[in-house]
């Protein structure tokens, strides 16, 4: 089962059940993905990678809104961001841990010959593609100007 189909399995059920929070965090998913399907030169099937980037994508613009509305003394609106993300983070592979993401991190190093912080981007660029899906770009970051300064 895909992942879109899995989406449109579990908005039926929230819709059963009626779970609005829920039901809005996927219908959000479902939307995102129809646009993407919909872009110019699209295929037909969303391959599982463009999917992973698309929920990761609408998970971190969740958290950034909330962390938004905290700055503003909106804790409201932040409470229903942050419950959003959590449902569509649901849909995520687990997140890794900083100890096996410093692992694979040395092991990429290894791979690109990298030495300082000056390859920063070109262990950034292999990183970003192995691990797509696995955690965030920002955690990447800073372990890879961890291990590289």
């Amino acid at each position: 089962m895909s992942l879109f189909e899995k989406i449109n399995e579990d908005l039926k059920s929230a819709m059963k059940n009626k779970e609005k929070e829920k039901l809005e965090a996927i219908r959000a998913v479902k939307t995102a993905f129809l646009l993407a399907k919909t872009e110019a030169g699209a295929e037909e099937q969303l391959s599982e990678e463009l999917e992973l980037k698309i929920v990761q994508k609408l998970v971190k613009q969740r958290k950034d809104s909330a962390s938004e509305y905290i700055t503003q003394n909106r804790k409201d609106l932040a409470d229903k961001e942050l419950a959003e993300a959590n449902f569509i983070a649901a849909y995520l592979p687990s997140q890794m841990s900083e100890a096996e993401l410093e692992i694979e991190i040395k092991k990429i190093i290894e791979e690109t010959g990298a030495t300082s912080i000056k390859e920063l981007g070109k262990v950034m660029g292999v990183a970003s593609k192995k691990l797509s899906g696995k955690t965030d770009n920002s955690s990447i970051s800073n372990v890879v100007k961890k291990l590289l300064s």
